[in-house]
């Protein structure tokens, strides 16, 4: 009969002793962010790509996104809805260029707000506001 060879096997933190132990006065310089693309300005694409499948044909309905993307309808349509920006709205959350900021210029939610008028004469004044609150 062979014999196992030993093994240690450990779970959680290292003890103290095999820790790093920091320089005293020595800061550590932060990482300069890589830029990244804005939330807003993906979900912007992501609405109207969803909106050309649905009127394609290739899927059914929202529904069907929803359960293959494995989000809840209201999400899909949230999406979708930012369809109803004017249309030099969504043009300039299209070009909003990258980031390196931690958050975001302007949020999702503020735009989902704007595309509930109806009006896009008012979507471009609420939209104004808000870019120069960001600039």
């Amino acid at each position: 009969m062979t014999r196992a060879p030993d093994m240690t096997v450990s779970f959680g933190r290292p003890p103290k002793r095999a820790r790093k132990q920091k320089k005293k006065g020595a800061k550590r310089e932060p990482e300069p962010r890589p830029p990244r693309v804005p939330h807003v300005r993906r979900i912007m694409a992501l609405a109207i790509r969803l909106e050309d499948l649905l009127d394609s044909g290739l899927v059914a309905n929202q529904a069907e996104i929803a359960k293959a993307a494995g989000v809840t309808t209201a999400r899909v349509s949230q999406i979708i809805n930012l369809n109803r920006l004017a249309p030099d709205i969504q043009q300039a959350i299209l070009e909003l260029g990258p980031t390196t900021e931690k958050t975001d210029p302007f949020l999702e939610r503020q735009v989902r707000e704007i595309a509930t008028h109806i009006n896009w004469a008012r979507q471009r004044k609420q939209f104004k506001k808000l870019m120069s609150r960001v600039l």
